[in-house]
Parts: structure tokens; sequence; C-alpha cells
């Protein structure tokens, strides 16, 4: 069964191969339109890449094209791209993912203005090898071919491809194809493989449907690998579908990897939920962005950029508008290269040290492009520090240097998984450089689920605010035991994460400097120590109560008659709450505990001698009280578990 749209994916019908290449390497096509790059591309592989009717009809490449070469140990993936000026953003979602650039340039024509285009956007990309395809050379004499040689090798001094391969072909003739394809396969080995240990991710350049399988989608599988029966993520709208299968350079895999051409089957969405621009990655890690910091470099021949301008953003394989903020200037000139925060009018999915693309507004011409520093960037704080310093790290530091400036900048916390969504590091890179960070002082893991680390002086800072809030509570309030837990984390302020606060309270007791009872903190041996006009002061609230029995007196009276102020006096009440020798039974009604005592006596010898149920008449004969106290003293009991409503009567429990 043949894909209808592509000629070349046998979809998941073919069993996968007993022998593999050694090595699976992309190649991207570059060149000016009618430099017969689809035309090459066909006479390597035997497949025509134009797989469009119209591009046949008009005879040029409008959308991508791909076929598939095995050559010296190589599996070669070759992605053919429009050479014409309106299909450039076709040709960008192409490039994505490159290893080696076949810069195709026609003999008869030389350097044409796609050409050096083409060749910007790859070097804009970090492509850093490849290979010069000399074409039509069948249609020139020897001496003109000569002197295109010479003018190509101009064109490319000092870039990426000055030393590369410069081989004349015919497409036509198939001269040259031989020598091509060993220069192909030389620069092949010398490409440094993609990292299928990390986490899986597929920018999507095509999606269809296919009778009997449902949605096809297909890309350069950037980094990591995917499997049938996985789980995965479509950015930018982060919904969870399953891997039916997979096909790996047109040949169903059990496995496909990084570096390769993959097509992936998926359950759960309709082929018309996708688009080009997508992409696949490993469930539950990422998130997608509207706002990215970034490295930008603008083309010698580009405009200068102003601040705040508006450009075609690509990446990947998606493309969308961005409006440019430059940091620590107004205007970038043509060569030069600043930090600039990008904010995008759509969501898409970058990781730090993915390239990109930058395009004039209008007209649409490339003017430079850049690297992604800080894919989850925050708009900018007036108070922070300077952020150039920032990016400086997350552009040129090592790992570690990189995840305490990430945590630097968190104060507050910042959980290891932030650090992955950030950067797309392998959760056990980030455990083993915390623990070294953490080793050396620099950082302080705050929690396990979740990992939370903070920077170890922020740490320590926060210690000694508690202890000094701790402190001065004591000072301000002497009759109290402590302070409220919550109270002390609301005092903390709302940046302070509740496992930073958590763990902050459990090194203090370990170093014994406070004491947690309860949800109260207070400092280390901190006891109350009443003045003798407040000893005296609790006696009396005590005896007033103890004297009045089941006939409370109202709080207000006892204290108004003590020789200390309002304010102590509350005080020493609320110690006698928390001691429970007065119990508060309503707002208003405060109780002696002896008289509670005693009243549960009087029940347990009622319920002994007449029964388990009493009225409520009968209770305010047994208490000697009036309807005012019996009714809140037979909810608290309620309450209590003593007694048991039941219609109007209580059942003694």
């Amino acid at each position: 069964m043949t894909l209808p749209c592509h000629s070349l994916i046998l979809w998941f019908m073919n069993p996968p191969g007993t022998t593999a290449p050694e090595k699976s390497v992309i190649v991207g096509t570059a060149g000016h339109i009618d430099h017969g790059k689809s035309s090459l591309v066909q006479a390597l592989t035997g497949t025509n890449p134009d797989r469009l009717e119209e591009e046949k009809r008009r005879g040029i490449t409008i959308d991508l094209g791909f076929a598939f070469l095995e050559e010296g140990g190589v599996r070669f993936g070759l992605v053919d791209v429009p050479g014409h000026e309106r299909f450039v953003r076709n040709m960008l979602a192409g490039a994505a993912g490159v290893d080696l650039v076949l810069l195709v340039i026609a003999a008869d024509e030389s350097i044409k203005p796609q050409t050096r285009e083409h060749f910007d956007i790859c070097r804009l990309l970090g492509v850093r090898r490849g290979v010069v395809a000399l074409t039509k050379s069948d249609l020139v004499e020897p001496e003109f071919l000569d002197l295109v040689r010479l003018e190509v090798a101009e064109f490319l001094r000092g870039s990426f491809l000055e030393n590369a391969p410069l081989v004349a072909v015919s497409a036509k003739t198939g001269a040259g194809l031989a020598e091509l394809k060993r220069a192909l396969v030389a620069e092949a080995q010398r490409v440094p493989g993609k990292d299928a240990a990390r986490h899986f991710r597929l920018p999507i350049d095509r999606a269809f449907a296919v009778k009997g399988f449902g949605t096809v989608v297909t890309g350069t599988l950037i980094s990591g690998s995917v499997a049938a029966g996985e789980e995965v993520e479509l950015f930018p709208g982060g919904e969870r579908l399953r891997v039916r299968g997979v096909q790996s350079g047109g040949k169903t895999a059990e496995r496909a990897v990084a570096g390769q051409r993959t097509a992936v089957n998926l359950a759960g969405i309709e082929h018309a939920a996708v688009r080009r621009g997508m992409v696949l990655a490993a469930p539950g890690l990422f998130r997608a962005t509207r706002r990215l910091d970034a490295r930008i470099e603008l083309l010698a021949s580009a405009p200068k950029l102003k601040n705040r301008a508006r450009v075609h953003f690509h990446q990947g394989t998606a493309e969308t508008i961005a409006e440019v903020h430059l940091y620590g200037r107004n205007e970038l000139k043509p060569g030069e290269a600043a930090f600039a925060q990008l904010r995008l009018q759509d969501e898409l999915l970058a990781l730090r040290g993915d390239r990109f693309i930058l395009r004039q507004f209008s007209p649409v011409v490339t003017i430079g492009g850049g690297a992604v520093l800080d894919p989850l960037a925050g708009r900018p704080q007036r108070k922070e520090s300077p952020r150039e310093r920032f990016l400086e790290t997350l552009e040129r530091g090592s790992t570690a240097e990189i995840l305490a400036a990430m945590a630097e900048r968190v104060p507050a916390g910042l959980p290891l998984a932030e650090a992955v969504a950030r950067t797309g590091w392998q959760e056990r890179e980030v455990q083993a450089e915390a623990a070294k960070l953490a080793a050396a002082g620099e950082l302080r893991r705050v929690s396990e689920q979740p990992a939370v680390v903070v920077p170890g002086k922020v740490f320590e800072q926060l210690c000694a605010e508690l202890l000094a809030r701790v402190e001065k509570f004591h000072k301000e309030n002497p009759l109290l035991p402590g302070v409220a837990r919550e109270e002390l984390r609301a005092r903390a302020g709302r940046r302070v994460r509740p496992e930073t606060f958590r763990a902050a309270l459990e090194e203090l007791v370990t170093r014994r400097k406070i004491e947690l009872a309860g949800e109260v903190v207070k400092r280390a041996g901190a006891e109350i120590a009443l003045q003798p006009e407040e000893a005296r002061a609790k006696e009396q609230i005590e005896a007033a109560f103890a004297a009045a029995g089941l006939a409370a007196p109202a709080v207000k009276e006892v204290l108004a008659k003590l020789a200390v102020d309002a304010r102590r006096a509350e005080k020493l009440l609320q110690i006698l709450l928390r001691e429970q020798r007065l119990v508060r039974v309503t707002a208003e009604l405060v109780f002696h505990c002896d008289a509670l005592g005693e009243l549960r006596a009087r029940l347990r010898h009622f319920q002994k001698t007449r029964g388990p149920r009493i009225s409520v008449p009968l209770f305010k004969e047994l208490a000697g009280i009036s309807r005012k106290y019996a009714i809140p003293l037979l909810e608290y009991l309620d309450r209590q578990g003593v007694t048991r409503r039941a219609g109007d009567e209580r059942v003694i429990l």
C-alpha cells in the first residue's frame, strides 16, 4: 500500500530492515530556483521529490520534498526545498534538523539571489558542514566551468563551506554523481550524531491521513527517540496522544532515533487538527511559550533593526510574527549581534540552544537569526538585576553555572522540572549538578517532591529573617507563647515557596534556634514570664470564673476590674484558655474547667439514675442555670460528644 501524497513511504506494510546503516544524516538542498535541486535529488536517489501536481506541471518546487539514499554505510534523508523567493518560508521549514547542506549552484548561471539567501540561512541555523554541487555542468564549456569554480570559491571564502568538496555534476548525463555520493559520505562521517538519549522532539512538517491507519505526521527527529505504544505530547496545545506506529527512512521501524526522517502514526486526533509548525515531544516535560530571550545576529546586508520592530520568526518548522525588544540599546546595525527578547504572536515550543531565522516584516527578506537562550523568559522587571549577565551565562556557561544562575533568578525556589523545561536537559543531569552545587553550599535542596532548590545564600537569609521575626514577635508579645506558623509564613512574603518556608523552619529547629508546638513557632527555650501585677491579674481572672460556676460572668466585666491595661488583660485571658483552665463555649461565654467537669459528673449521675435522655427544662434544673446558659452549654456538649441531640431532647452518651 502506497501513501497517497508521498510515493516514498510504504506505511507500516514493510517489515523492519534486517540490516541498518551505521549512521543517519539529514541533507538539505539549498540554492536558487531552477538550478536543478530536485533533478539532482532524483538522479541521486531515483525518487522525484516533487510530489504536488502543480510542482510537476510548473516544473518548480513549491513545498518540501523528501527522498532517501543509502550509501557507504550512511542512510541519507534528503530534504528538497523550494528555490523561489516566494517559497523561502517553506525552505525554512525544511531546514529544521539539517545536518549537512547540499548547496546547488547551476554552472550556467553561477551565484544568484536565492543562492545567497539560502546560504545565509544555513549559516544562521548553525549548519557546519556541506557539499557544493555545480549542476548543469554539461551545458557549459570547461573554461567557463573553471571560472564558475573560482567565483564560488571566492563566495564561500571564510565561511563554513570554505573547504567543502565542490563537485561538478549533470543530472542529465550522470557525470559526477558517483563523485558527489563519495563526497556526501565523507562529509557525513564527520557530522556529529544527534543525541538519541535526549528528550524526544519531532518538529512536524507534514500531516495527512492514511486510510486504515488514520493521522500520520512527518518530520526530522532532532532529539531522542520514539516507538509504537509510547505517549507523546503535541505542542503548542498540550494534547496527549499515543503512537500507533513509526517509520524511519521510508521503512517501518521498531524505534526511530534522532537524526532520522521519521513518520509517526498517531491515535486520538484527526489529521486536520495537526499542522506544520507543531511539535511532538516527550510528555509532561515542556511548556509552549510566547516570550523568549535570545542572542540575535543581523546579516551585513540587512537594514538596521529598531527596538520593538516586528519581524517574521522561523524556528524549526514553525512560523509566527515576533516583536523584538533589544536589551540595552535602541537599534541593531547590520552585522551586529545583541541580546533581545522576542515576543511571539503565537505559542510554540522552543528550548535553549534552538536556532531561528528572522525575516523582515515587509518586504519579506531574510535579515538575521539567532539562538534561543531562555525559552520561558518573563517580562523584564525594573528592579531586577541586568538580564544581560544572566543571558551570557546561559549562552556560554557550564551546566552547573547555568543551573546556579537559574536558581539565583528565582530566589523563592527553582523546581528542577523548570530547568528541564527551559533547557531540555535530562532529569538525571539536573539532579547530579544540583547535588554537586548543594555539596558546595551554592544550592540548598528544600524539597524532594517536587524537587526544589534555592541559592544557599538566599536560604541562609531566609532562616535569619524568620528567626528575627520570631524574636521580634516575642519582644512585642511577651504574654503569647509564639507566633502562628501561617502568620509567620504570610510575613515572609508571597514569593517564598511553601517548600522553602518549611525547610527553613526545619533547619532552625535542627539548629535549636526555634521550637514548633503544633501550629505555633517560638524561640527555643522561650517561656512566658509574667510581671507580678500580671500574675495577680491572671489569678483574679481564673478566680472570678471559678467562683461563678456555670453562671459565667461577662468577659468584659471581669477584665475591666483588673489593674492591668485591656491589651494585657486580653492576653492573660488567652493564656488561661491555652492552658485550658478556662474554656470558651461561645464568643461571649467562658467557663472555668472545674465547672464544666462538675457538669459532666452530674450528667453521668443523671444517666445512671434516670436514664440517658434529658430535656432542656431538666438540664436547666440539673445545672441550676437559666436558658441563657443552658442552650450554649448543650450545644458545646454536643460538639464534645458528651450529648447528642434527639428532637427536643438530648441523649447522654
